[in-house]
């Protein structure tokens, strides 16, 4: 007789140093691929409420660059850097995000694109290098907040650019 065996769903082994966002986002998975892949775009909705972003330069490939200051509402800047280590169109991008290049505590996101209807769910995960600096990024930078308002600016620019082509422009 086969005894049936009963799996518990393991954790992933990152789980400690992870901060998992998602979003449904009311348009096709293609238009929200190319919002992450335009620089055009980029800037127009990257970052929390309150902060716009400056493009230094933008290479999006494997093994480009995107260089980048945030500037936040209170006239603070802060240097960004990313790196593009995975690109399936319009399924997933992997990138490393730091303050630069040799950053010893960049982190790694994935955001995957699957459809939902005529919606979109992304999913933003993103890996830190240790639980101390996931801690960190959530307590003093607020990062599930900021990652949240970021997927908001997304989903309302895009809603934007959608509601221009059901009128014509």
């Amino acid at each position: 007789m086969a005894e049936a065996r009963q799996e518990a769903r393991a954790e992933p082994a990152t789980a400690d140093r992870e901060i998992v966002i998602s979003r449904i986002i009311d348009a096709t998975r293609e238009l929200v691929f190319e919002a992450f892949t335009e620089v055009r775009h980029l800037s127009r909705w990257w970052g929390p409420e309150g902060f716009t972003t400056t493009t230094r330069s933008f290479e999006f490939r494997v093994g480009g660059e995107w260089d980048f200051v945030l500037h936040g509402p209170d006239g603070t800047d802060y240097s960004e850097w990313i790196t593009w280590t995975e690109i399936v169109p319009p399924e997933r991008i992997a990138l490393l995000h730091g303050e630069s290049r040799d950053d010893p505590n960049a982190f790694e996101s994935t955001l995957t694109f699957a459809p939902n209807g005529t919606a979109t769910r992304l999913v933003m995960r993103t890996v830190f290098p240790t639980r101390e600096l996931r801690d960190q990024a959530v307590e003093k930078y607020h990062a599930i907040e900021g990652g949240e308002q970021t997927l908001s600016n997304l989903a309302a620019y895009v809603a934007e650019i959608t509601q221009k082509k059901k009128e014509g422009h």
